[in-house]
């Protein structure tokens, strides 16, 4: 049985198997959403090897992680673009 780990999308706590990338985790919170474009629109992953970018996720603080190329890691703070930004 695969072990799992814990690590909060947007300050939410998810648990998933050891392995997933963070890409596949925040498919599991049922909303796909990474980020924004400039010009404002919702987007989210589209290739899932790293070349569109379009899954970019601050990871840890880090902006502009892959999500899809990135593994979960145990107490992980990822935020997407559905996080409100601090007053």
């Amino acid at each position: 049985m695969p072990e799992t780990i814990t690590l909060f999308i947007n300050d939410c706590p998810l648990t998933v198997d050891d392995g997933t990338s963070v890409a596949a985790a925040i498919a599991l919170t049922g909303n796909p959403v990474t980020r924004r474009s400039v010009t404002g629109m919702l987007r989210a992953p589209l290739c899932g090897m790293g070349i569109c970018q379009e899954c970019r996720v601050t990871i840890d603080g880090q902006p502009h992680q892959l999500a899809c190329q990135t593994p979960c890691a145990p107490h992980m703070r990822v935020l997407t673009a559905l996080c409100k930004e601090p007053a």
